[in-house]
């Protein structure tokens, strides 16, 4: 298995680097060569980060969760840089979480409108999902990421070693991106994924690993093939988006309390699969198979926030969406998906109440 992974377009170049117990080292190499670098850390995060030698790396410390994603997040650590005599020759890295990266990601692309970005991610979720791919934002009162940039990272490190200290929980929110990457668009690595998901839940390393590598190959085609969500096609990044349409939904409504957001995409991939086979597209014996594996995996496929028309005001917020038109990534067959244009709002509402 390679240890490094590049986007590479004409506009975007990110390296992804997969190595284990490497944090340190990453940041002390890059601090070698730039003048000055600043490191926004989880402060949940239990890595030694002892930088006191290194004269030219602030270390700042952010608390958390999808609390931070909002205007008033973005200025707390904007302000810090400022206060701080960021330069355009300063390096922003973000040791954390998805809701640190895209925080950061988003500051990172407009502060000084631009400085050099470096992504750490600390938990399964984001090292399969959102270090990769460049996107990032706050969260408004009337739904998530929609205000933010695409912004590619410079380098990306997936250090499973910090996995160790996460919860199972945790560990099952990043899976439910992992099993979307295969109901997306690799049916062999779905079977994969049934015969070896409780290793991965038990970290055994060359599982976990390989998994990784899988779902970050699967997200590069995406991005590479169309890093805006410009395509309306199966090559289009929105196929990313299969589960997220229901769950961003339902995150929203709950205002990111009830569930994380693997929780919440897991529930909402069961839903679209559902909507998927209403439709006629989705084999019955298919929907089974899915369903029976989100269950020996303990995900969770259900909340009764989906029987309540309050969802539907949610899913009209969402970023692909026209016209009171509810537009989803769904899945034709494990493997295979599509983008399902022009759901009139109504007959969603009349989908949901009877699968």
């Amino acid at each position: 298995m390679k240890n490094k992974l590049l986007i590479k377009n004409k506009k975007l170049k990110t390296t992804i680097i997969i190595k284990k117990n490497f944090i340190y080292k990453f940041i002390i190499n890059i601090a070698k060569k730039n003048e000055k670098v600043f490191c926004v850390v989880d402060s949940k995060i239990k890595i030694d980060l002892n930088f006191a030698k290194q004269k030219n790396i602030k270390k700042i410390s952010v608390q958390c969760g999808e609390k931070i994603k909002t205007f008033d997040g973005y200025k707390n650590l904007a302000d810090k840089l400022i206060k701080s005599n960021v330069n355009r020759k300063s390096v922003l890295i973000a040791i954390g979480g998805g809701t640190l990266g895209d925080l950061a990601g988003f500051v990172a692309s407009t502060v000084l409108r631009g400085l050099e970005f470096y992504l750490i991610p600390t938990t399964l979720l984001s090292q399969v999902d959102s270090s990769i791919g460049g996107k990032n934002g706050i969260n408004t009162i009337f739904g998530k990421n929609l205000i933010g940039t695409f912004f590619q990272p410079k380098e990306v490190l997936i250090d499973i070693s910090v996995l160790n200290s996460l919860p199972k929980k945790e560990i099952r929110s990043g899976y439910a991106e992992i099993v979307k990457h295969a109901l997306i668009k690799d049916y062999q690595f779905f079977c994969w994924l049934e015969v070896n998901a409780n290793k991965l839940f038990n970290l055994n390393k060359s599982i976990l690993e390989k998994a990784i590598y899988k779902s970050i190959i699967i997200k590069l085609f995406y991005v590479k093939k169309d890093e805006k969500e410009f395509l309306l096609n199966k090559n289009s990044r929105a196929m990313l988006n299969f589960g997220h349409t229901i769950g961003h939904a339902i995150e929203s409504h709950y205002n990111y309390n009830k569930f994380n957001h693997g929780e919440a995409i897991s529930i909402g991939m069961i839903t679209e699969a559902k909507i998927s086979n209403y439709l006629g597209m989705l084999s019955f014996d298919e929907l089974e198979k899915i369903i029976t594996h989100f269950k020996n995996c303990r995900l969770k496929i259900f909340d009764s926030i989906l029987k309540d028309k309050k969802l539907i005001s949610k899913l009209i917020k969402d970023k692909k969406n026209f016209q009171n038109n509810i537009n989803f990534s769904l899945i034709d067959k494990i493997g295979s998906s599509i983008f399902y244009k022009k759901l009139d709002k109504n007959k969603v509402y009349k989908i949901l109440q009877n699968i």
